[in-house]
């Protein structure tokens, strides 16, 4: 199983510490409450955007959340041919003329993010999109984005191999 300290032979990383991560969210949430758009509802693009989408939430006061799961990366520098949306689905009848933010961790080809966006503006939702990074050879570019980078990232919740049993 992948994780992103994998990409140990890899220069140029991006580091995210706990710390900087809380500042991050922080500094995001300021950016989307400042530009004058107040979501009714948080939608995190599992499994990367889940810890991004509860800081937000709680950032900014918002406590109507969800999650939409997609599978797109596979392993370091590795990706399905395009990201494909996994059950269990969003309560898509509750969100036709909500405004919804929709955050992950990082929009790196963009196309996961566009996806989703896609997804929730044909049900009628006004949608805009967070992220913590953002990638210049995304498809999309996000409406709030915290920094830009080129590098690999590694992000503190991955930056760990999975626990496993013990002996």
């Amino acid at each position: 199983m992948a994780y992103h300290a994998d990409a140990l032979e890899l220069e140029g990383k991006e580091i995210l510490t706990w710390e900087r991560f809380g500042e991050a969210t922080q500094e995001l949430a300021q950016s989307v409450v400042d530009s004058g758009f107040l979501p009714d509802i948080i939608i995190a693009v599992a499994r990367g955007g889940l810890l991004p989408a509860g800081a937000l939430s709680y950032a900014m006061g918002v406590k109507l959340s969800d999650a939409i799961n997609v599978e797109f990366y596979t392993d370091v520098h590795q990706t399905l041919p395009d990201p494909v949306l996994l059950a269990p689905m969003l309560d898509t009848e509750s969100i036709a003329g909500r405004r919804l933010l929709v955050v992950d961790d990082v929009a790196d080809s963009g196309r996961t993010l566009a996806l989703v966006l896609e997804l929730l503006r044909g049900l009628g939702a006004e949608a805009r999109s967070a992220v913590i990074y953002g990638k210049p050879r995304s498809v999309i570019r996000p409406d709030y984005l915290w920094k830009a980078t080129d590098d690999w990232i590694v992000f503190p919740w991955s930056a760990a191999p999975p626990v496993t049993a013990g002996p």
